[in-house]
């Protein structure tokens, strides 16, 4: 299974990799076909899972900003009395992210679907065709009203879950046969966050402002009052 890796061997530690191999070895993904991005904490790729292609997020151990990210989970209730130890740190991200998609996929929202997670690993689906969704920033919707709506029922139907965002933006929603499909829900936290009103406005905010350049003109008191 190595030579599945030759080509990234300077991406993964030896850690991941193992980890990798264990999920491979177990079905969860037959391997690695080709880079997708490289985001603040995680690098993604296309893979294959029975012929289909799945998308597997790999959460980097080392270049991460691990103060951040313990300063955000620190206030995530399910993560009260986590160690601030730098792989401990990673490994909760993953979970958080796995368990926020195992959650919002249950009640049928627009999220990938979790396939399975192993520490700094989460397989899920693949949103896209033969290549990924592109995200709301590179492909704006054909229209905007019509697809703010249908953004509105995901983003009430989330809060509803009890979960709120945290970093919505053009940047991690994707347009996908004029469908917004919600990703990076690694920072998507409970309202029992003392910091989640403080989350919620600002991502309203943000929201709020793309759509009004694209032509829907709505204020972040309207949003909030619709979500």
């Amino acid at each position: 299974m190595k030579e599945k890796f030759k080509t990234l061997k300077d991406v993964f530690d030896l850690y991941t990799e193992k980890n990798l191999f264990h999920m491979m070895g177990q079905g969860h993904f037959e391997g690695l076909e080709s880079p997708i991005g490289v985001g603040k904490e995680a690098n993604t790729f296309s893979a294959l899972r029975k012929g289909k292609r799945v998308l597997v997020k790999i959460y980097r151990l080392q270049t991460c900003d691990f103060n951040r990210m313990f300063d955000n989970l620190r206030t995530d209730p399910r993560f009260d009395g986590l160690k601030k130890k730098q792989r401990k740190v990673v490994f909760a991200w993953a979970k958080r992210e796995a368990s926020n998609l195992a959650k919002l996929g249950k009640v049928g929202l627009h999220v990938p679907k979790l396939i399975a997670h192993r520490d700094n690993i989460v397989v899920m689906e693949f949103i896209g065709d033969e290549g990924p969704a592109p995200q709301v920033i590179t492909q704006k919707p054909k229209h905007p009203k019509a697809f703010l709506e249908k953004l509105i029922k995901q983003m009430k139907a989330m809060h509803e879950a009890g979960l709120v965002h945290g970093d919505l933006s053009p940047f991690n929603l994707l347009n996908w046969d004029e469908n917004p499909y919600i990703i990076d829900l690694s920072q998507a936290t409970p309202f029992r966050n003392p910091h989640a009103e403080e989350l919620l406005e600002r991502d309203v905010r943000v929201m709020a402002t793309f759509f009004t350049k694209i032509g829907v003109k709505i204020t972040p008191g309207e949003l909030k009052a619709k979500v």
